[in-house]
C-alpha cells in the first residue's frame, strides 16, 4: 500500500517504513513525537482494490529529527562594475519515518 501526498509544496510517494524529508510543519516537533500528515492526495496498491483519492485518509509518521539539506550557492554578478556578491541557504528539513497509511 502507498500514498501520495502534499508537503511543502512538493509531492511525495510513501509507504510505511519508508524515511522522508518534509519540510519543518508549522508546530514544533521534536524527535520521537508522532504526526499526522492530512493532506493524502490519493492512496493506491492495495490488493483487488481500486485507487482512490485521499479524502478522509491519514499518514500518521514518526519524527527521526531535524536535517539540513545541501548548500544552495547563490552568486550574483554585473560585469564591468565590479560587483559580486555570493550567498549561500541551506534549508532545514524534518526527517519522519512512516509508520501507517489508514
Amino acid at each position: 500500500m502507498y500514498a501520495i501526498l502534499r508537503a511543502g509544496g512538493k509531492q511525495l510517494k510513501v509507504a510505511p517504513g519508508d524515511v522522508v524529508r518534509i519540510e519543518k510543519p508549522s508546530e514544533k516537533a521534536s524527535k520521537g513525537d508522532t504526526l499526522t500528515l492530512s493532506s493524502v492526495l490519493f492512496v493506491g496498491g492495495e490488493e483487488g482494490k481500486q485507487p482512490r483519492t485521499g479524502e478522509g485518509v491519514s499518514v500518521k509518521a514518526t519524527v527521526l529529527g531535524p536535517v539540513r539539506t545541501k548548500k544552495v550557492l547563490v552568486f550574483k554578478k554585473k560585469r564591468r562594475k565590479q560587483y559580486r556578491r555570493t550567498k549561500g541557504h541551506r534549508q532545514t528539513m524534518l526527517q519522519v519515518r512512516i509508520d501507517e497509511i489508514g
